[in-house]
């Protein structure tokens, strides 16, 4: 069989040659130069020509004549150009033109890249065509304000439009130019005029108020620290102990450090950083006001943040003992010797509470061999709280982590100060503390987004509780961030009631901000769920998912506040005892806290529950899959451990602010920042001190279904054992369904009708969830009493 030859055909003949004009980057220079030279002379010219315009016209045709002299700066040229740009042209709109050659110049000598260029001839030229006609009116006294044109355009519309036709086409053109080219609306315009006025009133109302406050305010300015940069501190010490090659080897040509030659001990780097502090109290500077953009913080727009005076340093940085880290390291290469196990290299970084010392095992150790001495490393270095991290995520080492002998405390201050803190781009910063490695940790509640501490007594909840609302405080504006605080002990969170009318939220006609009560706590909790079920409407209607886009869009005023819509601050429940609520509400606290936990996060209701005993029936299984941010204090137990992080570490803490905080991912090990009481105190009092809102933020009004019906009002439909039971359970004095159940072998749903019964009777009160209710009648002569005057 022939091949067949296939051929390609190509076009060596014909090539398709496509022009382009393109300006290397001298090429734009020159010209651009050129361009911007050329517009100023004409708009010279141009001036030039107001005033000389007369004299000169006599003298454009001898233009070749060398002796006639014209009065234009520009000359002979000056004149000829203007007479053609300005007499038989556009009049004074002429001087658009030079402007717009200087412009295009501009552009092309700086190479800067506009793609509005074109878009500005076109609309330059629209409006010299537009003035021209506009003084074309007047061309007849002044031939110079509309140019030959603009009288010939003037004439021409009258002609066939009249005097006053002409008039409402000029009139529509320039609406139209308002309206396409810049944006100008009728909403627009009585928005910004009506904002303008309701803050020169606000302003004017402020400054009545409080002009004894102008020598505080002053005062404050003074206050604030300025701008210290200081250089990042970095302490090593370094002892090089690695391992000596055999004598009778030749040693080798090697860029690693030198090797002793009498040891079989390896090297240890310890490093601590000192964190720059920024002493510039930045934060008073956040409030930002766009031109023409909804406002939030207008009706508090002279409200100050705390100061970091307000904040107390404690003890200076990190001291490195060089003594402990050598004993430390030792003890810790000679115990894993004892069981077999070389190590390649260690490396120590001290913190503010803990020291990790990493290590490199040598080639063929098995990992659980080392992190089943855990016992036996504690048991040496004679410390509390070793733990063991095999390996280090994302780290090719294995950590050991020894409490120091002389702990550092991490300040509040220094927290709030740090760079990481001040220009965090965060909805809600929260500044937990430092690390291991000294750096402050800064995380976002927002996308969290919802958190669960807990630890035993005693170990920094409340503390840790105080830092999170102290950061909240030290970053957002009062518009920004509401809190509902829940305190059944009482005693935590009272200092926060100074702010209740600046940062708190709580329900109507209710007494104070701080909920101590849990029958008030299950209220509120409810009408927050009327309030995310609120919101999410608002965002339906808007058409956003989330509070950002929808505070975003309102702040631009794309959404109409007569619909209902309004600024969304954010608003941050917190419950410092929840397993006291959980023993006496029970389910009726749970289904609003899952409730939130699962749908809140998209409208900026966010969580943070506190606890001291995280076992299973406080922290459900429906709780813990919403809570992926947890902080875990020291427990008592690995099971407490288990339950909070899904894992072991929280019972090897050392406490006093020693935490581990995940969320969802890696354990972090944290410091948390120590805040005291007379600072909480200083600073709510700093803020309560100011011009506030006229009361809380108000959360929607909720009324408590009682499971008592009261229908049974009518004697004759009581049941038979009425009497019975009424006296069963006066003489128990416990007003309960399973205590009649009990006594009088009933069963629940009789027994549930007769406790109705009893209610509507005034002999047990109301419904209170799983607690008994309470009996209205102290004995039987009373009942006897009751029941006769039936």
């Amino acid at each position: 069989m022939a091949k067949k030859k296939t051929r390609t055909k190509t076009n060596t003949g014909k090539k398709s040659t496509k022009f382009s004009f393109k300006l290397n980057r001298q090429q734009k220079v020159v010209l651009g130069s050129f361009l911007m030279l050329f517009g100023l002379a004409l708009s010279v010219a141009f001036i030039s020509f107001l005033f000389n315009w007369e004299v000169d016209q006599s003298t454009l045709g001898e233009f070749s004549n060398r002796e006639v002299e014209t009065k234009n700066w520009l000359s002979k040229f000056g004149a000829s150009v203007s007479d053609f740009f300005m007499y038989k042209g556009f009049g004074v709109a002429a001087f658009i033109f030079s402007i717009l050659v200087s412009y295009s110049g501009f552009h092309l000598f700086l190479g800067v890249k506009s793609t509005k260029l074109r878009e500005s001839w076109f609309w330059g030229i629209l409006i010299m065509l537009w003035l021209a006609i506009f003084f074309g009116f007047f061309a007849a006294n002044n031939p110079l304000l509309g140019g030959r044109i603009g009288y010939e355009m003037n004439d021409f519309l009258q002609d066939y439009l009249g005097f006053f036709g002409t008039i409402l086409l000029m009139l529509f053109l320039f609406i139209a130019y308002l309206s396409l080219r810049l944006k100008l609306t009728p909403e627009l315009i009585s928005g910004f005029v009506q904002s303008k006025k309701e803050s020169l009133n606000k302003e004017f109302q402020s400054n009545k108020e409080e002009i004894s406050a102008t020598e505080e305010e002053t005062d404050w300015k003074e206050q604030v620290v300025p701008k210290q940069e200081k250089p990042t501190e970095k302490t090593s010490a370094e002892i090089k102990l690695e391992k000596t090659p055999p004598k009778e080897e030749t040693p080798t040509p090697s860029p690693k450090p030198a090797k002793k030659e009498d040891s079989g001990e390896v090297e240890m780097e310890v490093e601590t950083t000192e964190e720059e502090e920024v002493e510039e109290d930045k934060i008073s500077n956040k409030i930002v006001k766009d031109f023409g953009e909804f406002d939030p913080t207008l009706e508090l727009s002279n409200y100050k943040f705390p100061t970091l005076e307000l904040l107390q340093e404690y003890g200076g940085g990190i001291t490195v003992d060089q003594e402990e880290l050598e004993e430390h390291k030792n003890r810790i290469v000679d115990t894993l010797k004892n069981y077999k196990i070389e190590i390649a290299q260690i490396k120590a970084t001290v913190g503010p509470t803990v020291t990790l010392y990493e290590i490199v095992p040598e080639a063929g150790i098995r990992i659980s061999k080392i992190k089943n001495l855990e016992d036996d490393i504690a048991l040496s270095l004679s410390a509390l709280g070793i733990r063991i991290i095999a390996p280090i995520p994302g780290k090719g080492t294995i950590g050991i982590e020894v409490p120091n002998k002389n702990s550092t405390i991490v300040s509040m201050r220094s927290v709030i100060a740090s760079p990481k803190f001040q220009n965090a781009e965060m909805e809600l910063p929260m500044a937990l503390g430092k690390t291991i490695s000294n750096e402050t940790f800064v995380v976002d509640l927002a996308k969290m987004p919802h958190m669960l501490m807990a630890g035993a007594t005693g170990q920094g909840k409340s503390v840790g509780l105080n830092a999170i609302l102290t950061s909240l405080l030290y970053s957002k504006h009062p518009a920004e961030v509401k809190f509902v605080l829940v305190d059944p002990k009482k005693v935590e969170l009272t200092l926060f009631n100074k702010i209740e009318r600046h940062y708190l939220a709580k329900l109507p006609d209710s007494g104070d901000a701080i909920i101590t009560d849990n029958t008030k706590v299950i209220n509120t909790l409810n009408s927050l769920c009327i309030e995310m079920d609120d919101r999410y409407e608002l965002l339906k209607d808007a058409m956003v998912r989330n509070i950002k886009e929808y505070n975003v869009k309102f702040k631009a005023r794309k959404l109409n506040p007569e619909n209902g819509h309004k600024f969304l601050p954010y608003i941050v429940l917190v419950v410092d005892e929840f397993a006291d609520l959980i023993m006496t509400a029970g389910k009726e606290v749970e289904t609003p806290i899952a409730r939130l936990a699962q749908l809140a996060r998209a409208i900026g209701i966010h969580l943070i529950i506190a606890t001291q005993r995280p076992s299973v029936n406080v922290i459900t299984g429906i709780i813990k899959a919403n809570f992926p941010a947890r902080i875990a204090f020291r427990v008592t137990s690995k099971i407490d451990s288990r339950t909070i992080l899904d894992g072991q570490g929280a019972d090897q803490l050392i406490g006093r602010g020693d935490m581990l905080f995940t969320q969802g991912n890696e354990l972090k090990r944290l410091q948390c920042a120590f805040v005291d009481t007379p600072e909480v105190d200083k600073i709510t009092e700093f803020i309560g001190s100011q011009k506030a809102y006229p009361e809380a933020h108000q959360l929607p009004a909720y009324e408590a279904d009682d499971s008592g019906t009261g229908v049974d009002i009518d004697v004759s439909e009581r049941d038979k054992l009425f009497r019975e039971a009424a006296e069963v359970i006066v003489t128990a004095q416990q007003g309960s369904a399973s205590l009649l159940q009990r006594k009088l072998k009933l069963g629940y749903n009789r027994a549930g009708r007769i406790i109705d019964q009893l209610e509507a009777a005034g002999i047990v009160g109301p419904f209170e969830g799983s607690k008994a209710r309470q009996v209205l009648v102290t004995d039987l002569a009373a009942l006897d009493q009751l029941l006769n005057e039936e």
